[in-house]
């Protein structure tokens, strides 16, 4: 899986738009990111800026970002309503795909010593990036704001992680900036069949981790409760790691339960779907949508899909557009206006942003017929085997799906839901295959277009053949070894499948063994041009071994599917 993160770093500039252009010019221009967000505040003197990427752009464009900050930003001079501590206030990262908040959190240390070492900034280390327990809270960290650090920096428990030292001229003129890793925030609002704000925060305090302060009789209307040192004594809510209050929308015309989902690893959002669809219902009221604020991770939805797909029982082995279209219908995300994921989901935005060079697997049947039947000498059998492995396991995968389906089998759903994620797993990987099998052609293409004048260049020349040719036999023997998987899937299929399909299971075997002994075709005529003998007996032994096993799990598989047909 592709690793992104999510920065939002808050600038102490939120009046002069070309101090604020200049900053996020220089976060754009320093790596490959993706820019989602640029919100000024005048009131705040502040501007949250959001963008994502793969971990090693974000963090450099972080890093330019509080470079150009540092350079534009002079904190002897700054007044906003919001607390701050320096020119670059505070900085995130945060886990969207691919990697964890431990990483996230390692990642942050490293820019957090960068950015001390590199641009003298003081800095501080908070949330999954802190040093000290009590910097896990921001506000430790930021305590008494910039007027304060004369009296922080240089002195022992109060100094910064990194570029401690006394306050100083330049210290003055930067301030201090705070970086660390949180989770991914869920800003969402869950649409009420009710125009009443005060019932919208009943149920926002009925499921907010906070929950409402407890009263004398356990009455609405009784005095409020206190603790022996005179706090407020709390219920607490139903739904961790969440805050909300209710309110009422002039747009919509509604009444709304507003939700931030601080840890969605503790609250998945279908999770406080339903927990405020139930606490709506014990009130008289129904949740009718949900309106999701900002941009949300892939996974988010994908889990939701397949939770309401197995509170119906169906099987959850299906391709993720449909998955995910699942969830947009059962949260009702589409009610107040379209929901597109294209444009709500960050995994999808950045695809379409990185438009990619054209693939094999995004054309049609015809058209990748026609290119395969055109002059290019790519695509060839290395493509169309890992093609016909994919679509062996397509049709292991529907015979699950339709096995899951089957009246009278309804008890059975999960276990050949089970069969199905596995299978659509499996095409996924094959699918991959088939274009990554015309990349292991090109390079060895590209090496044939390079100098071979001088003796260093004959020689750079010789060495880059020979690994491009090693990748070309690595590739197809890939491509055997996923294909040789889907046999476990159509032999399961085979054996306790739905019968009708059974010819299906069949005919998968047979373009599953096609796509092996196709496969290893091109592992031996690549590794014929192999210098290195021995690696190159070595995947001929390879392939021959996969082949064995190939032709024994279709034999089996077929020996049961003519048996079962001939019994009908």
């Amino acid at each position: 899986m592709k690793q992104i993160i999510e920065c939002v770093p808050n600038f102490s500039e939120g009046r002069d738009m070309t101090i604020i252009k200049s900053i996020t010019d220089a976060i754009e221009n320093a790596a490959e990111v993706k820019l989602l967000d640029v919100d000024p505040g005048q009131a705040t003197n502040r501007t949250v800026v959001t963008f994502v990427g793969e971990p090693d752009d974000v963090v450099e464009a972080a890093f330019q970002g509080v470079k150009r900050a540092a350079e534009l930003i002079d904190m002897r001079h700054h007044h906003g309503a919001h607390p701050r501590m320096g020119a670059t206030d505070v900085l995130p990262l945060i886990p969207v795909a691919g990697i964890t908040l431990e990483e996230c959190a390692a990642l942050s240390r490293k820019l957090a010593e960068r950015i001390a070492t590199e641009l003298n900034i003081p800095t501080y280390c908070y949330e999954a990036a802190a040093f000290m327990p009590e910097r896990k809270n921001l506000a430790v960290c930021r305590a008494g704001e910039y007027e304060a650090l004369p009296e922080k920096l240089g002195h022992e428990g109060k100094g910064a992680d990194f570029g401690d030292r006394p306050f100083d001229d330049e210290a003055a003129r930067t301030g201090a900036t705070t970086v660390g890793a949180r989770d991914f925030l869920i800003a969402v609002n869950f649409n009420l069949n009710t125009t009443s704000t005060r019932r919208a925060n009943a149920i926002a305090f009925d499921v907010r981790e906070k929950g409402r302060p407890a009263r004398e009789g356990g009455k609405l209307t009784g005095k409020p409760l206190k603790d022996e040192n005179g706090k407020p004594v709390m219920i607490p809510g139903t739904l961790k790691s969440t805050k909300a209050i209710g309110w009422y929308i002039d747009e919509y015309g509604i009444a709304q339960v507003s939700m931030n989902i601080t840890d969605t690893n503790v609250t998945p959002l279908h999770k406080a779907f339903d927990e405020v669809c139930r606490a709506a219902a014990a009130r008289g009221i129904r949740v009718t949508g949900t309106e999701i604020v900002g941009l949300v991770p892939k996974k988010t939805l994908i889990e939701a899909g397949k939770h309401y797909l197995r509170m119906q029982q169906r099987s959850l082995g299906i391709p993720e557009r449909e998955i995910v279209r699942m969830a947009i219908k059962s949260m009702g995300l589409d009610e107040l206006r379209p929901f597109k994921p294209e444009e709500k989901v960050i995994e999808y935005m950045l695809e379409a942003d990185a438009k990619p060079a054209k693939r094999l697997v995004d054309l049609t049947c015809r058209g990748f017929a026609e290119e395969t039947a055109s002059e290019s000498p790519a695509p060839g059998g290395g493509s169309i085997s890992a093609y016909m492995g994919a679509l062996a396991a397509a049709l292991g995968t529907m015979v699950a799906n339709l096995s899951a389906h089957k009246a009278g089998w309804d008890e059975r759903w999960e276990e050949f839901s089970d069969i199905a994620e596995k299978g659509q797993a499996l095409m996924e990987e094959l699918l991959h295959l088939v274009d990554k099998d015309t990349d292991a052609f090109n390079r060895i293409m590209d090496v044939f277009a390079m100098p071979k004048g001088t003796d260093e260049e004959k020689a750079a020349r010789a060495e880059a053949l020979e690994k491009a040719t090693e990748y070309a036999c690595a590739v197809p023997l890939e491509t055997m070894e996923a294909s040789l998987r889907t046999f476990g899937i159509l032999a399961e299929m085979a054996e306790k499948g739905n019968p009708a399909s059974v010819s299906d299971a069949g005919v998968g075997a047979l373009a599953a063994r096609a796509a092996v002994h196709g496969a290893g075709l091109n592992v031996r005529i690549n590794a014929a041009g192999l210098k290195n003998r021995e690696l190159a007996d070595k995947f001929v032994a390879a392939a021959a071994e996969t082949e064995a096993q190939a032709d024994a799990a279709e034999k089996s598989i077929i020996e049961k599917v003519n048996t079962i047909i001939s019994s009908k």
